[in-house]
């Protein structure tokens, strides 16, 4: 008995070192060789060098020559990178449908010239509640609230949005994608900030 615990002992000690100690030092010292930027959280920095979020977690933004992001169900304001998840209402649930009607309204009245329907990304919550991408079609149809509050033509923000899409991971994986985050500095650079 003595003999078959302290085999146990010993088993559960090199396992505990090299899964709990080494293996993910290893990794790590990998992800920093490798990459960098994204082992320290893929921070993003403003022209003057300071940071102003990471191009992993979406932030709101509520300017209205800002694209706007999903909404979030994170925290009790949404948007909190501590506490990401949905909001686990389903398909049937009146607060999800409430809450749905109450945004299409909001940005139907914040961008009556858009083109079409609401893009249904832009009235539902992702998984993670922290989603820092929307479609093409979503970031593009929010263009015309962009540029009257830019003061500059529809065609030169569509423009910027458009090459600031992300293609398929590895040519395959995934959907063409716009970081809202990402594009928002890129309209800043072409167009100075927006008024308040």
């Amino acid at each position: 008995m003595r003999t078959e615990i302290s085999t146990a002992l010993r088993v559960n000690l090199v396992t505990l070192v090299l899964t709990g100690l080494l293996y993910p030092a290893a990794m790590t010292g990998a992800i920093q060789l490798l990459a960098p930027a994204r082992a320290r959280g893929s921070l993003v920095a403003d022209e003057s060098g300071r940071v102003v979020g990471s191009e992993l977690i979406a932030q709101p933004f509520t300017r209205p020559g800002y694209l706007w992001p999903r909404p979030s169900a994170a925290g009790n304001d949404g948007y909190d990178p501590t506490s990401s998840g949905g909001s686990n209402l389903g398909p049937t649930s009146q607060k999800l449908h409430d809450r749905a009607a109450a945004e299409v309204e909001r940005l139907r009245a914040a961008n009556p010239d858009a083109p079409g329907r609401v893009p249904a990304e832009l009235v539902t919550t992702s998984a993670s509640g922290l989603d820092p991408h929307l479609s093409p079609e979503a970031a593009l149809w929010q263009a015309s609230r962009v540029a009257r509050a830019r003061g500059v033509d529809v065609a030169r923000v569509r423009a910027v949005i458009e090459r600031e899409v992300e293609g398929r991971s590895f040519g395959f994986l995934g959907e063409p994608r716009v970081n809202v985050l990402l594009t928002n500095l890129a309209l800043d650079r072409q167009f100075g900030r927006p008024p308040e």
